[in-house]
């Protein structure tokens, strides 16, 4: 099925901003690169913000999707005490997702390429930064870890030791590193951290 016109205009202007930066990137570019006119464009969004906006929503509804298809637990408050009957094989598999998610598939990682461009132009991108990319992953996988260890300050301490190798590996990617490479250390490192955690439990 063909994209609808306001798809057009959302995946193109996702793909100015992740090039040029928010700021860089004009109504009338957004047009030109759709085909229409801006006149034609304002029927859809009143404003860049708006789009913005539309672009914010999308990737909340990749995320649930994402984590429905591995019936992760999500981000409301006691969501997280799921965490502990995941098998570990389903950790792995949601990992490897979350790297392809953020560094092969196009909307995403192009917004990720947005953010990390705009992260010290803009406040409301600096917090999107933090939500998306840094801040908030750590943040829930404390909250995880939290209800396997039982304690708030070793939860952190993992939630950092988990997070830190898997954003290193997006900027390695972006920087050339072969695909299959970035995975087979991303596989290495999960499977060394579920060791540990489950080695954690036995005790």
């Amino acid at each position: 099925m063909e994209p609808s016109t306001k798809d057009r205009i959302t995946e193109a202007a996702l793909r100015l901003f992740s090039e040029k930066g928010y700021l860089g990137a004009s109504l009338s570019d957004i047009a030109k690169q759709v085909g229409i006119s801006k006149a034609a464009l304002y029927k859809h969004f009143a404003s860049k913000q708006e789009i913005l906006n539309h672009i914010v929503t999308r990737m909340d509804e990749l995320d649930t999707e994402r984590s429905q298809r591995f019936s992760m637990p999500g981000n409301e408050l006691g969501g997280t005490a799921a965490y502990k009957e995941i098998p570990a094989e389903k950790i792995r598999a949601y990992s490897k997702a979350q790297f392809l998610h953020w560094t092969e598939e196009e909307f995403p990682s192009r917004f990720r390429k947005m953010l990390t461009l705009e992260q010290y132009r803009d406040s409301g991108m600096a917090e999107l930064y933090q939500k998306y990319l840094a801040g908030g992953p750590v943040e829930y996988m404390a909250s995880v870890f939290g209800e396997i260890t039982g304690s708030e300050d070793a939860a952190w301490q993992l939630a950092l030791e988990f997070c830190g190798p898997m954003f290193l590996l997006y900027g390695l990617s972006d920087g050339g590193m072969d695909k299959a490479r970035a995975m087979e250390l991303l596989d290495d490192h999960v499977s060394r951290f579920i060791d540990q955690i489950e080695a954690g439990k036995a005790r």
